[in-house]
């Protein structure tokens, strides 16, 4: 396995996990019924993104009833990608 395709593997990953946090944060502008479909999938969401943002709430209260940390949660993704890239290529 040559380091592109290593790098390429990687960016993959975390642009899926980047779309699963805007779809979690998507969904939470929705109502939902216990035991639903949208409730279930919500639930699996929260088990994947939630502890990763629960490390930015804890350090970034909302602001005004708006919650910043999942804009930050991406930022501080983005930023780790690029430091990992810079230090493998």
């Amino acid at each position: 396995m040559t380091i592109i395709t290593i790098v390429q593997v990687i960016s993959t990953l975390v642009q899926f996990y980047e779309l699963l946090i805007v779809i979690y944060c998507l969904l939470t502008w929705f109502p939902m019924r216990q035991g639903g479909l949208l409730h279930d999938f919500a639930t699996v969401l929260d088990s994947i993104c939630g502890p990763y943002l629960s490390v930015f709430r804890r350090i970034i209260p909302p602001l005004g009833g708006i919650d910043f940390s999942p804009v930050v949660a991406l930022l501080a993704l983005s930023l780790g990608e690029r430091l990992l890239f810079n230090i493998l290529l």
